[in-house]
């Protein structure tokens, strides 16, 4: 039997399957109880006592490093993070592995001086760091002569993003050059992020996509360059999304930040008149400023040799988008067959211009289909169901398009290709998994991640992986 006195800590069981840490104390009368780590009250009594367990000393205060837990589960390894996190530490080691809890506000702990202090130290030498991850990729890099991969998963909202622009800033900075490419690779962020990242219930600015950033070094660690790679695009976001949420954030940057001058070529409004921008009922984000980020953005298109009419043709590709979401359809019959006929708006014309196609054309192809028989080709009405799915696939293609064309682009300004075949590179691998939300199954996620580990393992040579 367990004997319990004030001021001892305990496991336990806090009825959701995983224990729950708690402290014993004395009440008014001078009986014990236990208060848990979320405040809640336990009584001891014969029917708790046989399912309290004693805490191990290691697990009280908590751990920099987590192997080192005399409580090695689930309970003690929560604990640990949840004790360190109302210390205001966010990092916690598990080997090789950091484990960072998002505190959702800007701490004082990524000045010059934190990259100064990890520069050049061995991992666990110093607190656990996002900078220590990257030290050690850079230091093991230019030692064993071989190329590093760090692996940067969790859930939507987790702090993934911020991570890896964590990452590159230490690798720019240690690297020692001071560059211009330095300065695009840095910036290919908030293109990236412009068309990739969107408002969720879960975060402000969620990636909605996967990206791997191979940053290329000289034989003297230098920075030479960087390619990205993106995976798994949620194209659907485009027209569909959930409360509270909103589209991708280069649509609103677009309508709060353009001139009103360009607005009216585009034949553009606010955001509230566009049906793929309100079907969340959010089209602002708090904390958000609009029309700063888009001056951000085209500050970062400037710099990654965007032109004035790469810019200007993103513009119309995006408004267009904004129009064809507008368009609608009303239900028909043509010949006994049900079919649908597009209401008659500005929006249909203006789209077709900016795409610069026929009107008649994209009109007969949104609500009819051909298709091939064995002697002809068949033309059958849609439905206003099936156009307006139609409608969006077409969209999402453009998009989807879109988007490949910019990471190209961006990876022309960024990468530089080896000057012979045979010429060796040293690299790290950052990737940035999309978010893994938290469903009972989700099998669907962990088959991309282990499609992509592949991948990259295999397309990038990689001989050491970390993971954050």
């Amino acid at each position: 039997m367990l004997h319990l006195s004030k001021g001892d800590f305990v496991w336990v069981d806090s009825g959701a399957g995983v224990p729950i840490g708690a402290e014993v104390k004395l009440t008014d009368t001078g009986q014990l109880q236990l208060i848990d780590d979320e405040g809640k009250e336990h009584k001891i009594n014969k029917k708790t006592e046989g399912s309290i367990r004693a805490m191990h000393p290691t697990s009280v205060n908590g751990v920099n490093d987590m192997i080192r837990l005399g409580d090695l589960n689930e309970a003690g390894l929560l604990r640990n993070l949840l004790v360190r996190h109302k210390e205001g530490i966010i990092y916690t080691y598990t080997g090789s592995i950091l484990v960072a809890v998002n505190p959702y506000q800007l701490l004082p702990i990524y000045t010059t001086d934190h990259v100064h202090m990890y520069t050049d130290r061995r991992l666990g030498e110093l607190p656990p760091h996002v900078f220590a991850i990257a030290d050690s990729c850079f230091f093991n890099m230019r030692r064993n002569r071989k190329n590093q991969c760090c692996v940067i998963s969790g859930e939507s909202g987790a702090g993934k993003t911020e991570s890896t622009k964590l990452m590159l800033q230490f690798l720019a900075a240690v690297s020692g050059q001071h560059s211009w490419i330095e300065q695009q690779i840095l910036e290919a962020n908030p293109i990236l992020e412009a068309f990739g990242n969107a408002k969720t219930i879960r975060n402000d600015n969620s990636s909605r996509f996967g990206k791997y950033i191979d940053v290329n070094f000289t034989k003297g660690g230098a920075i030479d360059g960087a390619r990205v790679e993106q995976y798994l695009l949620e194209k659907s976001r485009v027209c569909r999304q959930a409360p509270e949420e909103r589209n991708y954030h280069i649509f609103y940057y677009m309508l709060m930040g353009m001139s009103d001058e360009q607005k009216k070529i585009l034949s553009l409004g606010s955001a509230a008149e566009y049906n793929y921008l309100t079907m969340g009922n959010c089209t602002s984000c708090e904390g958000r400023d609009d029309v700063k980020e888009y001056a951000h953005f085209r500050s970062a298109l400037k710099i990654l040799t965007f032109t004035e009419n790469d810019s200007w043709e993103i513009s119309k590709l995006l408004a267009a988008i904004l129009h064809l979401g507008n368009v609608d359809f009303e239900a028909t019959i043509v010949n006994n067959l049900e079919g649908c006929d597009i209401r008659i708006s500005t929006h249909l014309n203006m789209a077709c211009q900016l795409l610069e196609v026929d009107p008649k054309a994209v009109e007969k192809s949104l609500t009819q289909r051909s298709f091939m028989t064995t002697r002809e080709s068949v033309t059958k009405p849609l439905t206003s169901a099936q156009a307006v799915d139609g409608r969006d696939a077409f969209v999402k293609a453009i998009y989807g398009k879109l988007f490949i064309w910019i990471v190209d682009k961006i990876n022309g300004a960024i990468y530089k290709p080896p000057e012979t075949p045979d010429e060796v590179r040293q690299s790290i691998g950052l990737l940035d998994i999309f978010g893994f939300e938290n469903f009972t199954k989700n099998r669907f996620v962990i088959a991309a991640l282990l499609m992509i580990l592949e991948l990259c393992c295999g397309c990038f040579q990689t001989q050491e992986t970390f993971f954050l």
